[in-house]
């Protein structure tokens, strides 16, 4: 039965077949917006869901919205009590995209993305896996090799030394929502957010041995979010199309 997009937020295909990406790219240009300081959680989503409604009604363009929250937790529709851990170490809101728990704080860029998926063939599993390939690009602009792995959500980095016990580490969490076959909420990676916040949650529910969390940084790399972003834009393009520069929305 195919999945109805109002009900059926996702946040990883779990996939590690990929589907065919071609025709996720469109003759229009989205615009590509970047916002100064911090905006609060609440005031992105009424936004996002603004302008998600707009693009619908063909009153404006798709829109990948890049930004820095202040220190909070996020609680997607499939999110469990049990794993809050910390519950007053920052403000905790429910979100609408699919998934558990998840950290935003300084420095880890989050890109929104808000996109028509009907003239990219109303395919959402080919459109989260876009979004997957999208970071594992990116990451690679940095000779990070990003991973998917069946049964966890997100991008991961393979840190298991030869012969040692199993250490992966998740650098990159996905978790959208689609209304009306166009997207909203989006991806986060990790430039150099302080990891210790991580530990107020059990990320995306995943609590196993050998799994952590890392950042460019942690693994060595002194990259910045202006670098981060250069390398988003090219590997969005890739996958997606064209962007144009556009004034971060208010």
């Amino acid at each position: 039965m195919p999945l109805k997009p109002e009900r059926h937020p996702l946040q990883s295909t779990r996939l590690i077949h990929p589907p065919a990406l071609a025709g996720l790219k469109t003759a229009t240009s989205a615009q590509w917006a970047v916002s100064p300081g911090y905006v609060g959680y609440e005031e992105a989503v009424s936004i996002m869901e603004t302008r998600a409604a707009d693009i619908r009604a063909g009153a404006a363009p798709e829109l990948v919205w890049l930004l820095e929250h202040p220190p909070l937790y996020t609680a997607g529709t499939g999110a469990k009590p049990d794993d809050l851990l910390a519950p007053d170490r920052f403000p905790v809101f429910k979100a609408s995209r699919g998934g558990q728990y998840t950290y935003h704080g300084p420095g880890q860029r989050v890109a929104y993305v808000m996109l028509d998926l009907e003239p990219r063939g109303k395919d959402i599993r080919r459109f989260v896996f876009g979004l997957e390939e999208w970071i594992i690009e990116t990451l690679a602009e940095f000779g990070v090799r990003g991973e998917r792995r069946e049964g966890r959500v997100g991008v991961w980095v393979d840190r298991t030394a030869p012969g040692g016990p199993l250490r992966e580490d998740k650098i990159a969490a996905i978790g959208v929502r689609i209304r009306r076959w166009v997207s909203f909420h989006g991806i986060s990676i990790n430039v150099e957010p302080e990891l210790s916040h991580f530990t107020g949650i059990t990320p995306c529910g995943i609590d196993e041995a050998g799994l952590g969390v890392t950042s460019l940084v942690d693994l060595g790399l002194p990259a910045t979010l202006d670098d981060l972003d250069a390398a988003l834009k090219t590997a969005f393009e890739k996958t997606f199309g064209k962007v144009c520069d556009a004034d971060a929305p208010a």
